[in-house]
């Protein structure tokens, strides 16, 4: 059933500037429990920074966390992103295209206003997947 991005999305994701530390950023994560923060300056979407990306272009690259700015190993720009009014149907097609698994979301301007997850759609579209089983269990601590 295709729905509304902002029925499925998570509102006010995480984000930080492009001059944050690697180890900043990482805290950040543990603290709001995801795997990504938008790397924004205002309403400016600069990049995105995923856990993958701290392991495989900083720490695996033997760059130091205390230095290293997100901005320098963040999926750089152009950044796919969707629209609040835009459709699961439209995420799932940009998924597929880019090969992501999160999306941030923006309203007009450019402004992020929340990330969606390929488990949200999961959870929207067939609730009865074990890719949704494994997006509702609790993280790994």
């Amino acid at each position: 059933m295709t729905r509304k991005i902002r029925d499925v999305m998570s509102p006010g994701a995480a984000a930080v500037e492009p001059m944050t530390t690697v180890a900043r950023a990482a805290r950040l994560m543990r603290e709001q429990d995801v795997g990504d923060v938008l790397v924004a300056y205002d309403c400016d979407l600069f990049g995105v920074l995923t856990d993958r990306d701290i392991v495989v272009r900083a720490l695996a690259a033997g760059r130091d966390p205390a230095v290293t700015t997100v901005g320098s190993v963040c999926t750089p720009p152009p950044v796919v992103t969707l629209t609040p009014d835009d459709t699961t149907d439209r995420a799932i097609e940009l998924m597929r295209t880019y090969a992501v698994r999160r999306l941030p979301v923006v309203e007009r301007g450019g402004c992020p206003v929340g990330i969606v997850s390929i488990g949200d759609l999961a959870g929207t579209e067939d609730p009865h997947t074990a890719l949704t089983d494994i997006s509702r269990s609790a993280p790994n601590r």
